[in-house]
Parts: C-alpha cells; structure tokens; sequence
C-alpha cells in the first residue's frame, strides 16, 4: 500500500498540538461507504513491549478482512522504537509513525479503517482516527474503549443501544453497547464518514464481542496471540 508524503513528526507535544489544530480542519465528517463497495475493511493497534526511560519498543498490527465475511486476508506487524512521550490526546504522534510502516507492507488499501482510538472525540476534534484517515485518505472510524471528553447519559443495556457523546451542545461521538449489559465503546468518525453511518458500520462488523473483529483482531496480532 502506498503511503502519501505527509508532514514530519514534531518532536515536543507544542509541536504536535500545533500540527493537529492545522490538519483538524480538512477532516470531513460525512459519507458513509455503500456496502457493495466495501470488499476489505481493516484495523489497526499497537502494543508496547518495552518501556524503557527514552524510548518503548512498539508492535504495530494492521489485519486486513474480506467483507462481509470477515475473514482475515492479510496481516502485516511492525516492531519499532517509539520515543515520544505518553501525552493525554497526543496517541497519533507516538503510534502512528510505527503504524504506518505496517499499513506501507499491505498489498492492497481497504476500502474501510477501524482505528483503536479516538476520531472526532477529542479535545481538537482530531484524534488518531482522524490523523491516519487524513493521511491514508481512506473512511475512518475511531473505536475507543473509554473516554477521552465530552459527556453523556449511559446506554440502555440492549446490544446496539447507544447515547449521544456531546462536549457541551456539539456532538461529538456516540456511545455505543456491542454486548449486552457489557461496557460500551466510544465511537466517532476518523475521516470520511459521518457520525450515524460509522455507528453501523461498527454493529455491521461486530460479532459478539466488545470490539468489532477488525480492532479485536488487531488487539491480538499487536500482542503476538493468533487470529
């Protein structure tokens, strides 16, 4: 897969906050992909195998899956170094790097992204959903496990029950049930794709377990457990 040329990454957290109030702007928060155009759908994580002082050694796994039968097709992990820091709301800067040496060693692009993460619910309105959706310029959905910002009412108990994320009256995500009575996920859009349309498309490929397969998938690749 093909990588487009895309800015360096800033060293110091000002840096980087600077460089996500610059790109916040051209994430475009409508579409949602046809499901006869989607043949490949894949997630992406990342886990960390050393912490060390300056810098962590880092698995990136990107899963790609045939739609809608949810086979893997390709798998691709990367091992690299990450040195910058752990900084609330700055997740893109020490993971995509890493990530994107994964996603350049897929054969072909999918045509839909799950990204373990935030997307539009995020203090800039642009987290790392929206980051690797703008630079693969590919629909993107953040699928995060807890919550980052914003406030709402907690979801009925019932599988696909959810309730609006908001940060004051903007929305800003969607609070999501996958599993009964189980604890809900925060999903809002990366790139190209709008909030009710990312919402389905995260049931669509949801198969009784709290992640949908692409990042549950992902989840376990990046840990070096089989598929």
């Amino acid at each position: 897969m093909r990588i487009p040329p895309h800015d360096l990454w800033p060293a110091t957290p000002a840096g980087a906050i600077a460089l996500q109030v610059r790109l916040a702007p051209q994430v475009v928060l409508e579409g949602d992909p046809p499901e006869a155009g989607v043949r490949t759908v894949a997630g992406c994580d990342l886990a960390f195998l050393d912490r060390g002082r300056k810098a962590a050694l880092a698995r990136a796994a990107v899963v790609l899956l045939s739609y809608p039968e949810l086979t893997p097709v390709e798998q691709q992990v990367v091992v690299s170094p990450v040195t910058f820091p752990y900084v609330p709301g700055l997740l893109a800067f020490r993971e995509v790097p890493c990530l994107l040496r994964a996603f350049e060693r897929l054969e072909r692009a999918p045509d839909l992204l799950l990204v373990d993460g935030q997307g539009y619910a995020h203090p800039r309105r642009f987290g790392i959903a929206c980051h690797i959706g703008l630079l693969l310029d590919i629909p993107s959905i953040g699928v995060a496990k807890s919550r980052l910002t914003g406030q709402h009412d907690e979801p009925a108990a019932a599988v696909g029950a959810r309730a609006d994320l908001r940060d004051g009256a903007e929305l800003i995500g969607v609070v999501l049930r996958t599993r009964e009575r189980g604890r809900p996920l925060y999903v809002s859009p990366g790139h190209r794709i709008g909030f009710g349309p990312a919402v389905e498309w995260v049931m669509r490929l949801s198969r009784g377990y709290r992640l949908p397969e692409p990042t549950r998938l992902a989840d376990r690749l990046s840990k070096g457990l089989p598929l």
